[in-house]
């Protein structure tokens, strides 16, 4: 499911503040190190812009950038021990949000009609999909929705990860995002975790006649104290439903999607099938 949808979306004032912090605290150490921005930079591979960028909270440093330094500067740990803060900050507050719902989930269903769902993608798939997006995003906000996307899918392989039920239209296992090299790295990724205990994935068909899954995108989420939150999606908008009669019928469409579509073995057979083929 496509959740980061803002087009240079702007960060939330909770990240604008934590990264004006970490920005502060880096040229704190910098000026009592006698380094200028240039000479910093150089230490540490990179240019005197960004580390002005940083210093100013406008841009989130990665972590490799903190760790640098932190070693130029001598911090003793204390500058990479923002790189939760900021790897946080560096998502859009809906990305966070939904995150942490995941991470709550004991069970988790989607529906997606028109690319592979963001916890079954791979990173270049993910990277190709946000690359075709017009209006086109900036390099920073590429990179901040990729990072996001890859970090949520630390819940499929969890110890203890929650049940995942996924439902693909079949034009999404079709349509070459990124070419059919990223095409074929994507399906092989989707039949191995397919294969997990914890994971089914399904195929809806094109020629179904009865398709319950015409009002678009969804997700449930059903959480470990028995409450459950629902997602539904339109173009430039993704919302979270919790509504209790609003959420009963989301899972009762879903339900109802599921038993429209290819069993679990029938679509992991039709995934191979395509791959095969491609």
């Amino acid at each position: 499911m496509d959740v980061e949808h803002g087009q240079g979306e702007e960060l939330d004032d909770e990240s604008a503040a934590v990264l004006k912090v970490v920005g502060r605290q880096i040229k704190l150490w910098r000026r009592e190190a006698g380094l200028t921005q240039a000479e910093l930079g150089a230490e540490i591979g990179y240019g005197e812009e960004m580390v002005s960028s940083v210093e100013r909270g406008i841009r989130a440093p990665k972590p490799e950038f903190l760790d640098g330094a932190d070693r130029v500067l001598e911090a003793d740990g204390k500058l990479s021990a923002f790189r939760g803060d900021v790897a946080e900050a560096r998502y859009p507050r809906k990305v966070r949000d939904l995150a942490k719902l995941e991470a709550e989930a004991v069970e988790i269903g989607a529906y997606g009609t028109h690319n592979i769902h963001g916890l079954l993608q791979t990173e270049e798939y993910a990277r190709a999909l946000f690359d075709v997006r017009r209006p086109a995003l900036s390099a920073d906000d590429q990179e901040r929705f990729v990072s996001a996307r890859m970090a949520r899918q630390e819940i499929v392989r969890k110890q203890s990860a929650p049940t995942l039920t996924f439902v693909q239209e079949e034009v999404t296992l079709l349509r070459p995002i990124g070419g059919r090299e990223v095409l074929c790295r994507q399906l092989e990724h989707i039949l191995e975790v397919g294969r997990l205990r914890h994971v089914e994935v399904q195929v809806m068909p094109m020629d179904r006649e009865d398709h319950a899954g015409m009002g678009g995108e969804m997700q449930i989420l059903k959480l470990g104290d028995g409450s459950a939150v629902g997602q539904s999606e339109t173009q430039l908008t993704s919302r979270l439903v919790s509504d209790p009669k609003q959420v009963q019928l989301l899972d009762l469409r879903y339900g109802i999607i599921r038993a429209q579509a290819l069993s679990p073995r029938e679509s992991l057979a039709y995934i191979e099938k395509v791959l095969g083929e491609a």
